[in-house]
């Protein structure tokens, strides 16, 4: 039936349905604990991180403050979905007005750029650390910083403003059902009955062209790192210099295999079950958010020697306390 048979609405709410085929039985339950116990994991890992760096003047270096931008974003991005998705899963509290939803959308997409962003800065950190070591804190200042933490935020609401704009054009006619646990953007712009064109390509363009082009900048930094490092006199110093890079390395694995197992699912959906596509959204806003401060925590020395001077200090407390 073509597009001019149907009576167009403006929504006012979306009913978010959940993962498809496990709506009438006890399996929403059950998937809940897991993503319940990542998401209580990724509030304190990550929390946890950004007091130590905020509260010792010592991890003030480039190093930890992009660090605490990266545990900002985790943040935002689990918080802006995981609680609608808990509601779903509990309660069957799927009902969301179209402002929240729009809102919820735009901040994943924001957190999503911003994390990319902010791995890119890590890896341009990572290569003046190793290859231009005594100019490190005159290129890196403070001020500096503040402009590329600036100039991360900047890039992220802009390529995002688009995707609101684009979306609350549409036209919805079928339905205000969405077979999902959180305003995902494709999920809603398939409910429409206009011609979606421009807004699949966009957003397709928008995960190409900026992801991708930060992933030509992380593998051009790394070969410029390891070129630096092949470059050192002894075995040791090589090691040392690797090992800087590790943590940042596992970072990088993380997001961008969540990345392309995201670009693969959506280019083959039709081959996937619907099922397994809402589990791999809602993994991918959990995963990364989760495992970050993990990796940091137990490959950076500085970091785990804090943490571990937390917890005694909080084991003290509470004895004195009892």
């Amino acid at each position: 039936m073509s597009a001019d048979n149907y009576t167009f609405f403006a929504p006012v709410t979306f009913i978010l349905t959940g993962i498809p085929g496990t709506e009438e039985s006890h399996s929403h339950v059950w998937i809940s604990i897991p993503f319940c116990l990542m998401y209580v994991a990724t509030l304190f890992g990550n929390c946890l991180l950004l007091f130590i760096i905020l509260t010792e003047r010592s991890l003030h270096e480039p190093m930890y403050l992009f660090l605490s931008m990266l545990a900002a974003a985790d943040l935002l991005l689990s918080t802006t979905a995981v609680p609608t998705m808990l509601a779903v899963f509990w309660f069957g509290a799927g009902e969301i007005s179209f402002a929240a939803c729009l809102t919820q959308m735009f901040f994943i997409h924001v957190s999503f750029l911003a994390e990319s962003a902010i791995i890119l800065a890590m890896a341009f950190d990572r290569y003046v650390a190793i290859c231009d070591p005594l100019r490190y804190t005159m290129i890196l200042t403070k001020s500096v910083i503040g402009k590329l933490g600036l100039a991360v935020v900047t890039r992220s609401f802009c390529f995002n403003f688009p995707v609101i704009f684009l979306v609350k054009q549409l036209k919805f006619c079928r339905t205000n059902l969405v077979p999902h646990t959180y305003c995902e953007y494709m999920a809603i712009v398939q409910l429409a009955c206009d011609d979606i064109t421009v807004s699949i390509w966009y957003g397709v363009a928008t995960a190409i062209l900026v992801i991708g082009l930060d992933a030509v900048l992380i593998a051009l930094s790394y070969g410029l790192i390891l070129r630096a490092v092949f470059q050192l006199p002894s075995n040791d110093a090589r090691l040392k210099a690797i090992r800087t890079c590790s943590s940042h390395l596992c970072v990088i694995l993380m997001f961008y295999t969540q990345v392309l197992f995201l670009i693969f699912a959506r280019r083959f959906g039709h081959l996937i079950p619907g099922y397994i596509l809402i589990l791999l959204a809602n993994l991918y806003v959990l995963i990364s958010p989760m495992l970050n401060p993990i990796v940091y925590g137990l490959k950076t020395k500085e970091i785990l020697k804090r943490v571990i001077n937390v917890f005694h200090r909080w084991c003290r407390g509470s004895s004195l306390l009892s």
